[in-house]
């Protein structure tokens, strides 16, 4: 078993040390995370590992605060005749008295890097290139360690990217890695751990270990994320409820409780998958209210924001065997067209429906969802999982839901597990005595979550 590589990650103050590595680690709960300065105050550490071996140690240390006052000291510490070299130098530092009062800081991050195989310098690249930060990197060098400079925040549109190359290049420091803890470049962690491999040769097999791993895991969560998708919108799709007149305002109000109620289970558990907590989604236009969806979900506004046009005449009711007579708000009531169907001499499609037939010429009338609010669920659901794939583990705003601009989900033709789902009310769990794990049903489910996938 290898040793697991040791990376310090060290910087000036508050520049997104702890942010980097709560994206790193997937870990929301990693340090602490403030725009105050100075927030880490000792070192902190997490490990990856792939298969149960660590492959990789990642250490948070405090932020460097008086590099330039720090540098002078050192530059004085040669004897007369002496000349050390950064290491030399650095250990008669940490052996004084002034590594424990003045410079406690600054020795804290000088040991932890001296003790690892290279270090992590982030920058806040929206920040202008001070002599302070070039008095830190020369600091930093006379630890004789490997760094790879990290420029974090590059998404925002006041970066100062290209000043910072040019100084770090005056450094000696030609490699260099972009990233963005808050909004991470969809191939930002690949491109740190490929550096860090040509930086480090001889810790590339479990550099490229770690990035197998983790694209093997970022697949498996778009997987599950679809599956999750795709069991809401069966259940959905196949609920329907029977009820008599004088109960169907109570009815509908249930029904739609019970698929709000569903919608954020899909929720909580797609943050879950990827490491959000449930206060990580608040409002906005189309998204959470304090954790939750907005009781918009059959607001009629809602679909046309999204450009899904509610339906009117024959909709999801005629999947139960009878026109649709009555549209409530995203719920379908399918009632006494049957009268029209005997009439037409569609006999053979009445006996089909046996007692749901008999229960609605008794009056009984059957209620399901509308294939708008289907399409709402799922463009909903699908931007959700756009917005956690293009979140990083450091962001502190709420997740925000953008409206589509692409017109899946909205115009044509509703997938045939859907339609399917429509006849087996027994695949709803919101449904009484549903059967969940009939296979057919399951089968269903895998189609469309690779159709949600596809998409």
């Amino acid at each position: 078993m290898t040793k697991p590589l040791k990376l310090a990650v060290v910087g000036h103050t508050n520049v997104g040390k702890t942010s980097l590595l709560r994206t790193l680690t997937r870990d929301v709960g990693f340090g602490d995370v403030s725009h105050r300065p100075s927030t880490t105050r000792h070192v902190e550490g997490a490990r990856l590992s792939v298969d149960g071996e660590a492959l990789l140690e990642l250490y948070d240390t405090p932020g460097l605060e008086d590099a330039i006052a720090l540098l002078d000291y050192l530059e004085r510490l040669d004897r007369p005749g002496e000349r050390l070299d950064g290491p030399a130098r650095l250990a008669r530092f940490l052996e004084g008295s002034e590594a424990r009062q003045r410079f406690e800081q600054e020795a804290k991050v000088l040991r932890q890097l001296l003790a690892s195989d290279a270090g992590l310098y982030v920058i806040d690249a929206r920040e202008p290139v001070l002599a302070k930060y070039r008095d830190e990197l020369q600091v930093l060098a006379s630890c004789g360690k490997p760094l790879l400079p990290v420029l974090n925040f590059v998404s925002s549109s006041d970066h100062r990217e290209p000043d910072w190359r040019e100084a770090l290049a005056r450094l000696g420091l030609h490699a260099l890695v972009r990233f963005d803890s808050v909004a991470p470049l969809q191939d930002g962690e690949r491109r740190l751990y490929e550096s860090l491999a040509l930086l480090l040769e001889n810790a590339r097999p479990q550099l490229e270990r770690l990035i197998l791993d983790q694209e093997a895991q970022r697949q498996a969560r778009q997987q599950s994320a679809a599956r999750l998708i795709a069991e809401l919108l069966i259940d959905c799709a196949a609920c329907r409820r029977s009820v008599v007149t004088e109960d169907e305002q109570q009815a509908i109000s249930d029904l739609r409780k019970a698929v709000r109620q569903r919608e954020q289970k899909c929720v909580d558990a797609l943050l879950k998958l990827f490491g959000f907590r449930p206060q990580d989604a608040a409002a906005s236009d189309l998204p959470l209210l304090d954790g939750r969806w907005g009781d918009d979900l059959f607001n009629p506004q809602t679909l046309k924001q999204l450009g899904v046009r509610v339906g009117g005449g024959i909709a999801a009711g005629a999947a139960a065997g009878a026109g649709v007579d009555l549209l409530v708000g995203g719920l379908t009531l399918g009632a006494a067209a049957i009268a029209g169907a005997i009439a037409g001499g569609a006999l053979q499609t009445a006996r089909s429906y046996g007692s749901r037939l008999l229960g609605k010429l008794k009056g009984h009338r059957e209620l399901t969802v509308d294939d708008s609010v289907l399409r709402l669920l799922a463009l909903r659901q699908r931007q959700l999982l756009k917005a956690l794939n293009l979140r990083g583990h450091a962001a502190m705003h709420s997740i925000k839901v953008d409206t589509p601009q692409d017109k899946t989900w909205r115009e044509g033709k509703l997938p045939d597990a859907l339609n399917k789902a429509r006849a087996y009310p027994q695949w709803s769990s919101l449904n009484p005595q549903p059967k969940l794990s009939q296979t057919e049903r399951q089968e269903q489910i895998q189609a469309l979550a690779q159709e949600l996938k596809d998409d």
